[in-house]
């Protein structure tokens, strides 16, 4: 069990032993435990993760949890365990994610409270205490009410768009709908955020197209800059449009078209600006939302880490549970048709990318984070793209060929969903299909057989029975 909960825990601290006399090498970990999701204190392993075990569990439980109650407020919750290894006894102590953060070491004359950052617990900084509070008051940077009159601003763009999806008008009853204002109409920092000349000076849009590869040259290597500032739906439109300018689009003629391959997929930079704009952290004062674009990628950072604490890069982005910051505004944009409530925008980044005609393996979109900021990077799908051309050419006659069976067109997109995932290159049987497809095995055989007749895959040997390709020579 014990070598179990060492290989596992991403969040935890070893200790040789039970530091009584200078607690706060310990306890700070405690509350930053409490203050983010949770994590594990084991006494008696040392940094290497060798059990050295400890003299007396007992009365060290005791003391850990005596110093608790003493010096962490208020109370966090958390369970003693003792195990043992080799014979060596061990003290495992687990802290539980609070629901009344912050949780603060209160003791040596200093009042602290702690936060994880990587495999260290360090002093919160103010807005990240801000955060913290509102947590513990169980609300959002979103759901406070600003010093702004709603009968001071206007709200056309919210008006348009909502006008444009929902096809009827915006009634003034929706801004109460929308929390956009409380009672006493004042905007609520929704509100303010959506307001066309949005008061809140930090919600601002950087976008810079550079002349190489990084920045070293300064602005003066900047072929295009703007800085918008106003709603976010400005922000959005006004930054996809700002991507859409400055990218280029080839294309490969076939036999009565042509199939457009531009640098960047549309739907990627949209999703990830929507994710920097809704997502990021409004306490953080003084920073903004940044696109950068250069010769072979393009950046989207935006302030604050993940809402829940994790790293993106540590994670499975196919299976992210939806932690939104600013969960009003959220909402307010998908009711708007800009995004999801479930939230699936990593998904559909990396779904759009793969699609894409000149997508390569090395070119799948990047996520990083950590405690302060969150970027994505997306590869341009034409950059150094010469030696792929052959690779491009079989796979638009491929998408071609497809497009012109004789079957129905249900069909047709089935074929496409399979040659999307597959690719030239892929092995696949009947199995592989009905989990591209969510059909049968019995269903996706059907659709074997019917991809064999139309001519577009062919058996392969030496992977085992019933196994197939797209086939290359339709080129």
């Amino acid at each position: 069990m014990l070598d179990k909960w060492i290989a596992e825990a991403t969040e935890c601290d070893f200790k040789v032993a039970l530091e009584v006399r200078k607690p706060k090498s310990w306890l700070k970990s405690v509350s930053a435990f409490a203050n983010g999701v949770g994590g594990k204190l084991f006494f008696g392993i040392d940094d290497a993760g060798n059990v050295v075990g400890l003299a007396n569990t007992q009365s060290d439980a005791e003391a850990i949890s005596r110093l608790i109650k003493e010096r962490i407020t208020p109370y966090p919750n958390f369970i003693l365990d003792a195990e043992r290894k080799n014979g060596k006894a061990v003290i495992v102590l687990t802290v539980f994610a609070g629901h009344t953060t912050p949780y603060y070491y209160k003791a040596d004359g200093v009042t602290e409270a702690y936060i994880r950052i990587g495999n260290e617990s360090v002093v919160a900084p103010d807005y990240v205490q801000n955060q913290l509070i509102l947590k513990g008051m169980h609300q959002t940077y979103d759901m406070l009410i600003s010093g702004y009159d709603f009968k001071d601003y206007a709200f056309s763009k919210l008006r348009e768009r909502y006008k444009v999806w929902t096809g009827n008008s915006m009634e003034d009853k929706l801004f109460d709908s929308f929390d956009i204002r409380d009672r006493c109409d004042k905007l609520t920092n929704v509100g303010a955020l959506l307001a066309d000349d949005s008061p809140i000076r930090h919600s601002r849009l950087f976008c810079t197209r550079w002349n190489g590869l990084d920045k070293s040259g300064g602005m003066m290597d900047a072929l295009d800059s703007v800085e918008l500032s106003g709603s976010l739906i400005i922000l959005l439109t006004e930054g996809t449009n700002f991507v859409k300018r400055n990218m280029k689009t080839r294309w490969k003629k076939t036999a009565d078209s042509r199939i457009e391959m531009p640098d960047y997929c549309e739907r990627a930079v949209f999703e990830a600006l929507v994710n920097a704009l809704i997502h990021r952290d409004y306490l953080i004062f003084g920073s903004e939302v940044h696109i950068d674009i250069y010769d072979d990628r393009l950046t989207i950072t935006s302030p604050g880490g993940m809402a829940d604490g994790t790293r993106i890069q540590e994670r499975d982005i196919t299976n992210i549970s939806s932690t939104r910051r600013n969960p009003v505004l959220a909402d307010v944009f998908a009711r708007l048709g800009y995004m999801e409530r479930q939230g699936s925008g990593f998904r559909k980044i990396t779904e759009s990318y793969r699609a894409a005609h000149n997508y390569r393996a090395e070119l799948e979109p990047r996520f990083y984070s950590d405690g302060t900021s969150f970027q994505v990077t997306l590869y341009n799908l034409n950059y150094n793209n010469v030696g792929n051309e052959e690779k491009v050419a079989i796979e638009v006659a491929i998408e071609v060929a497809i497009e012109r069976l004789n079957v129905t067109r249900a069909t047709i997109a089935k074929i496409k969903d399979v040659f999307a995932a597959m690719g030239s290159e892929g092995i696949f049987g009947r199995s592989d299909i009905a989990a591209i497809t969510n059909d049968s095995v019995t269903a996706a055989g059907n659709l074997i057989t019917k991809m064999k007749e139309a001519g577009v895959i062919e058996a392969v040997q030496g992977y085992g029975k019933g196994k197939y390709k797209f086939i290359d020579s339709l080129k």
